[in-house]
């Protein structure tokens, strides 16, 4: 059973229907990518998930249940938006938030001090948040979302205002928390990202599913049968279909009933010396242009 299901939902404001009759499951132990252009539907399926808004139709279950206190307790969100109190004082503001997730007030204060220390915060625990800057501030969200180690955190675009540097911090915390068994559902733009952490993928446009699935797995389907090969010898002089892909690399399409592996061995058999040997695989960034046509 996934940790967070989806059966059949649909969600309408006003006229304008969201969602529609979709199904999917976040598995336990997994990132999982929830992609879409803007528009998409995404926050509002977020937000379905974990019972700030109700659906029309369909079915949700959080840890096998309707979501439900209990459940929601062991959930942690992070909204696109900024969701702090920019008044408050770093420190406070995490010390209260642990305490609304049940944590004594000295459990609290400990987890906001070792969170401020791991999102590189220690520095300005007692300024106000007000006085942050946004990828400061963006931080201090996460380190909110992670103190109690929720066994589900949602987090909607997670790297929005992150310089490179605390991208990787970020996704750090994230590998970190896949490797504990914790579940975390990522909705991001940044495909780059998917691609390096997601296990699995939901695509959705107009409110509907469009791709599903397992990364990898819909990266090969959607990869054009072609190869890149490095090599120091002239490809196209030795009678092959190539061009340049960058000096020394050649790109070859290859015929539908041809295979990487069986052309790489009559590559071989025909004498020429491979340095590297690469099938191509479709980024992510490809497939979702191809799908959604950037949002039209």
């Amino acid at each position: 059973m996934g940790v967070l299901e989806y059966r059949g939902v649909s969600k309408r404001f006003g006229q304008h229907r969201v969602l529609e009759d979709l199904s999917l499951e976040v598995q336990s132990g997994e990132v999982f990518g929830l992609l879409g252009p803007n528009g998409a539907g995404k926050t509002t399926l977020i937000r379905v998930g974990l019972d700030i808004l109700r659906a029309d139709e369909g079915e949700v279950t959080l840890f096998g249940a309707a979501p439900n206190p209990k459940t929601l307790d062991r959930t942690a969100y992070l909204p696109e938006e900024r969701g702090v109190y920019r008044r408050a004082k770093v420190r406070e503001l995490l010390t209260y938030l642990g305490r609304l997730k049940g944590l004594k007030r000295a459990a609290a204060r400990a987890a906001a001090d070792h969170w401020l220390e791991r999102v590189g915060l220690s520095r300005v625990a007692g300024q106000r948040v007000e006085s942050l800057s946004k990828g400061m501030t963006q931080k201090v969200q996460i380190a909110a979302c992670l103190m109690t180690d929720p066994e589900l955190c949602v987090l909607d675009e997670p790297f929005s205002g992150l310089d490179p540097v605390n991208v990787g911090l970020v996704t750090d915390l994230i590998e970190e928390r896949r490797a504990s068994g914790r579940t975390t559902v990522l909705s991001t733009h940044m495909m780059h990202q998917v691609e390096a952490l997601c296990d699995r993928v939901a695509l959705i446009h107009h409110g509907t599913l469009v791709v599903y699935g397992q990364l990898d797995e819909i990266r090969r389907r959607y990869s054009r049968n072609e190869v890149i090969v490095w090599t120091a010898m002239d490809l196209v002089a030795l009678g092959v279909q190539a061009t340049q892909h960058k000096p020394g690399g050649w790109r070859v399409e290859l015929p539908p009933s041809v295979t990487a592996a069986g052309y790489l061995d009559e590559l071989v058999r025909n004498g020429v010396t491979i340095d590297r040997y690469e099938p191509l695989v479709a980024r992510m960034d490809e497939i979702f242009v191809h799908l959604v046509g950037g949002g039209r």
